[in-house]
This record gives C-alpha cells, structure tokens and sequence, in this order.
C-alpha cells in the first residue's frame, strides 16, 4: 500500500543534498574574501594593507589595483598567520587626495572569490565597499550615499548567510523539528528575533564576544539539533515539543554574535553605521526566507512522487549532519588551542 510522504521526509531528502554539497568543503579551508585597506596620511602618502587567503586556488594570482598616479614608496612587508598572508607599504600618490581615483583588485573571477575595499580618508572618513569579478573597480566618492550602503550591506548579508552551511543546516533543522504552517512561522520569528538583537548589540560594538568560541558554539547547536531530530518526537523533551520557539530564540541568540563577527570584517561606514547594520540584517532575513521557501517548495513538488523511504533512508541525512557538525567541533575546538 502507498503512504504519502510527510513534508519532513521530503525535506530530509533535500537536506541530503545540501549536506553532500558542504561535506565537499568541510576538509577544505574557506576561501576568505581578500582584503585591500587604504589609509590616507598625509602629504599624498598613503598606507596599503593587502590581506589574502593562505588557501587560494592554485595558479590564481590576484593583486590591487591602486591609482595610475601612485608609486611605491617602500616594499612590501609580508605577515604570515594561519590562514592569511598580509603585506603592508606605502605608495605616494596625488596630494590631492583618493576622493575620485579608482580602486579595485585583479583576478577575482580565477580565484572565485570576493574582495573587501576599505579606505580611510585624510578627514577620518571611512569608504567600505565589496568588489566582485564582474565590477572590480570602485571609485572613491566624495561620500557614499544611504542608498548605495544600503544594497551594499543587503548583498553582503544575503551572500554570508547563503554561502553560511552551518547556519543554513540550523534553518533547516528547524524547519525539520516543526514542519510547515504557524509552527514554522513562530520558531522562524523567534531565530531573527534571536539573532537580530545580538547582531545588533555587537555590531555596534555595544557587546563584544570572541568569534572562535563563538563559531564553537554555532557548531555544537547544529549537531545538538540533528541528534534530537533522530530521535522518535515522542521521546524528545517536553519543552522541546511544546515550546520549539524559547529554543529558537535562545540559539538565535547565539547564531547572532557569529553574524556580527562577519560583518566585523567587513565593518561599518562612519555616520552609516545603523543604516548599514539594518541592511546587513535584512539582507540575513531575506536569505534565510528565500532558503525555506526553497525548501518548502521543493518539498511540495516532491510530494508528487510516489516513493516510499524506509526509516533507516530517511536517517541517513540526519546522522550525516550531526557527523559534519561534530567534525566542526573539533576542527574549531583545535582552533581554539592554537
């Protein structure tokens, strides 16, 4: 006899693939986006910072790109750490400042990889800005307009989240644990209601906490939440069955702070700070949102084929997930001993 899936089946076998795809990056290091920071200092000098990957693709060769009229001034002096090698010099270049010159990083599209532009101004004024393989250059304005650190800061968080798979295999743990409909609605509320608050604490520097501890924790959540998941729903906590949300909003929290370690490194733009910071967190939401529609949808057309799993199938992506996250653990635990 035919039994219809349920949703969560569907979504198990979606989860599988998601799971198959960050298992092939698990062993490797990410590839971090590259950093080049100006720092004007006077006189026309100013100071480069060029911070790159140690695990770049082989025979990728990125490199900034400075304006025309700049020259070297002093060589390159190269830091080495664990998984970056930053070079620092100065350059001379116009006296009369960076304002309109164009700036930017070669060989993005190789190295498959985004770049971080930050640079200081003379008068304390601080440009942020992301440069990708398709437009490699920025042109330094007199002042970033609102509407441009808006769709700036709501790319670079729904890049983070989408390209996040820890994050993402909380999300669709969660929509594992409840289902569809107005559970879904009330667990998925408390998690941004969870992670807005600390993201917004931390990103304005109001409470600090350190990021390796806290990518940890992120890690040991997602593998706390796929041994519940394998467990039959009647023998997980009362309090886990009847109030999935009060879990949601205090892992939220937790996912939050390594939110705001992201966006630490990308940073804020001075007299920008909360129009960047309320971007960035929308640009998590509308992420996280497209991710379980995604998910839901899929499940939905998936429900029109008439397959059954058997219960050890449907196992397999949850003790897959909780094998990725406890392999996290202790790559970040390691970390932390260092």
């Amino acid at each position: 006899m035919y039994v219809k899936p349920s949703v969560g089946s569907h979504i198990k076998r979606l989860l599988a693939l998601l799971l198959v795809l960050a298992a092939s990056r698990a062993a490797a290091h990410p590839l971090a986006p590259a950093l080049l920071e100006l720092r004007e200092l006077g006189g026309g000098r100013v100071g480069v910072t060029w911070k790159t990957s140690r695990y770049s693709a082989p025979g990728v060769a990125m490199a900034p790109i400075l304006p025309a009229a700049c020259r070297a001034e002093s060589a390159p002096t190269a830091t080495v750490e664990a998984d970056s090698v930053t070079q620092t010099w100065t350059v001379l270049c116009d006296p009369g400042g960076l304002v309109g010159a164009r700036v930017g990083v070669s060989g993005l599209g190789e190295a498959r990889v985004d770049a971080l532009i930050r640079v200081t101004m003379a008068d304390g004024r601080l440009i942020r800005a992301i440069v990708r393989a398709a437009s490699p250059l920025l042109t330094i304005p007199v002042r970033p307009q609102p509407l441009d650190v808006v769709r700036a800061y709501v790319a670079i968080g729904i890049e983070h989240i989408l390209t996040g798979v820890d994050h993402l295999l909380f999300i669709a743990g969660l929509v594992l644990l409840v289902g569809a409909g107005m559970p879904l609605l009330r667990v998925l509320t408390a998690f941004i209601v969870g992670h807005s608050i600390t993201l917004s604490l931390a990103g304005l520097d109001l409470l600090r906490v350190p990021s390796r501890p806290t990518e940890l924790l992120i890690a040991v959540s997602v593998f706390w939440l796929a041994v519940e998941l394998a467990r039959e729903p009647a023998e997980r906590p009362a309090w886990l069955r009847n109030r999935p949300w009060v879990m949601a909003l205090a892992l939220g929290l937790l996912h939050g702070f390594g939110f705001a370690s992201a966006l630490r490194e990308v940073g804020l733009p001075q007299g920008e700070a909360a129009l960047a910071l309320c971007s960035f967190n929308v640009g998590i939401e509308l992420g996280q949102l497209a991710f379980v529609a995604l998910l839901l949808i899929a499940a939905a057309a998936l429900r029109a084929v008439r397959v059954t799993w058997p219960r050890w199938a449907q196992l397999i992506p949850l003790y897959t997930m909780g094998s990725l996250a406890a392999f996290w653990c202790l790559e970040r635990a390691a970390a932390l001993i260092e």
